[in-house]
């Protein structure tokens, strides 16, 4: 059988006409879905989509109102993960599954230890563990605990559990959302080799630039069905977007304003350099605007915001910030000047994964702020974090839940609460929706145009153009060091902004001209 470029052997699994409700709500509204053996096939879908409800049936861990079920053309009712492991299929969740205070090579083995004369073979759970923690690449002792781990260790110990199972179809839940990028190269690299060995993968997962760069096929899920299903080589990244929200990418967007915010500048940049990183950059930014800063990795995008936040020094220059201070000499100078900054790793540098929505949201105003204080007000800190979880809609059991739990798109909406509660004048955000679901791009569209039009100054860097012309009242492209083009927001497109970040020159100015400043008005 072929599929586009891909020829594989025939269907893994098949559902047909699968339905599942919860009370009056319809999760699965007749799915058919075929998984072809050998494929890595990717299901993606915003959050309530279902994708998670058809993981779990797929798994046995939930049961189907109605349809039918197939595994290597077999029609089968699954009473229990149990019959889904017996019938090689195995599943990873998002939510690990592990017991902290026992060993890895216990939560390796739970339900079925290997025993000599009716005693657990130690020795022989370690000769069956070593070549899956070896492949994975997970080279730490097994006999530590797995509450000692880190959350991405936590998550390569969950899939040797699966591994060793040697199942014939692998789901993954959302597999990396813990991994940092090392880890997920080689959890690519595992999956591509399971895939060699001739395992089905069906991978779960929101962060479509990953799943373009290892799926076969993409089918993509909205409001309980399945619209669309193909060869990943013959779509794109903006078709899956429409798809998966019903509308034009563009349409994520919140409606960009009548008129540019107008008034005297809140922000002045002057003459800035940093050695050769950045070499006269000056430019100015109101109250209430939103700046794109665009440019490609080493343009000097991410050395200007270090600078604004105070963990790089200028060598030249001035900035005048709205409270008339200079430059801050370091984060918490900033902070308590009303700057603040959500950093691309939010995972590492925005958020301590393993303390609570309420500890998050109280990191910055406890420990920058100045008090007289000597002790913390648990009560005003509890107060400030519920106010945050329902100003920002952020979805969690309450403010004691972990943040490591919680999706990518709500751990960034913890990020911008903690900020929110030192009443910041200057946002800077370091590509804010990376590693989150359309959906909660979409929520944060709203929430940086919210603090927008909240008087604030807002400016923000992203890897995803479309989101700097989609966002964006003015754009700022670096080349090299050097302010190449401003664009005014609306009057560029991904075409244009592509064409500058490359070049340092707007689309169809003269190649040989200096890559000077340039404001285009089209």
């Amino acid at each position: 059988m072929t599929l586009g470029s891909v020829t594989v052997a025939p269907e893994a699994i098949t559902v047909t006409g699968l339905r599942k409700s919860y009370g009056g709500i319809q999760a699965l509204a007749g799915v058919d879905l075929a998984v072809l053996a050998g494929t890595v096939h990717a299901v993606v879908g915003e959050n309530g989509a279902g994708k998670s409800t058809l993981m779990k049936i797929l798994a046995g861990a939930l049961q189907p109102d109605g349809g039918e079920l197939r595994i290597a053309g077999q029609p089968v009712r699954l009473g229990s993960p149990a019959d889904a492991r017996r019938l090689g299929v195995g599943i990873v969740y998002q939510e690990l599954s592990l017991f902290p205070e026992r060993s890895i090579l216990a939560n390796l083995f739970p339900d079925d230890q290997p025993t000599t004369f009716g005693l657990v073979d130690r020795a022989a759970m370690r000769r069956r563990a070593a070549p899956v923690l070896e492949r994975i690449g997970l080279h730490v002792d097994p006999d530590t605990m797995v509450g000692d781990l880190g959350i991405g260790e936590r998550q390569l110990v969950e899939l040797s559990r699966l591994l060793i199972e040697r199942p014939g179809v692998l789901i993954l839940d959302e597999p990396n959302s813990a991994l940092n990028a090392r880890e997920t190269d080689r959890l690519f690299a595992i999956l591509r080799e399971l895939s060699t060995d001739g395992i089905t993968i069906i991978y779960v997962s929101h962060r479509l630039e990953e799943v373009f760069a290892i799926a076969d096929v993409i089918t993509v899920m909205r409001n309980g069905e399945v619209v669309q299903t193909g060869d990943r080589a013959a779509t794109t990244m903006a078709r899956v977007v429409e798809a998966m929200v019903g509308t034009s990418p563009a349409a994520l967007f919140p409606p960009r304003r009548a008129k540019a915010p107008a008034g005297a500048a809140s922000l002045t940049v002057s003459g800035l350099s940093v050695g050769d990183e950045l070499i006269d950059i000056s430019f100015d930014a109101r109250p209430g605007e939103i700046i794109g800063l665009a440019g490609l990795e080493g343009s000097g995008v991410a050395t200007l915001l270090g600078v604004l936040f105070g963990t790089r020094r200028a060598t030249a220059g001035t900035i005048a910030y709205p409270d008339g201070g200079g430059i801050p000499t370091s984060p918490t100078a900033a902070a308590r000047r009303g700057i603040s900054l959500v950093p691309a790793d939010r995972r590492h540098q925005g958020l301590m994964l393993d303390a609570s929505v309420e500890t998050n949201i109280a990191h910055v105003s406890v420990g920058a702020l100045p008090s007289r204080r000597p002790w913390l007000d648990r009560r005003a800190i509890r107060t400030a974090a519920l106010r945050q979880i329902a100003g920002l809609q952020i979805r969690t059991d309450g403010a004691r839940a972990i943040v490591g739990r919680l999706s990518g798109g709500n751990q960034q909406k913890v990020v911008v609460a903690k900020w929110l509660e030192i009443s910041p004048t200057v946002f800077l955000l370091d590509d804010p929706t990376r590693g989150v679901d359309v959906g909660a791009k979409r929520e944060i569209y709203r929430l940086i145009r919210e603090l927008a039009d909240g008087g604030r100054t807002v400016l923000f860097r992203s890897t995803e153009l479309p989101e700097i012309v989609g966002l964006a009242d003015r754009i700022i492209v670096l080349f090299r060091g050097r302010l190449a083009m401003e664009a005014t927001g609306g009057r560029i497109d991904d075409h244009g902004l592509l064409h500058a970040i490359n070049t340092g020159r707007p689309l169809g100015a003269d190649p040989a001209g200096p890559p000077d400043v340039q404001e285009v008005h089209r």
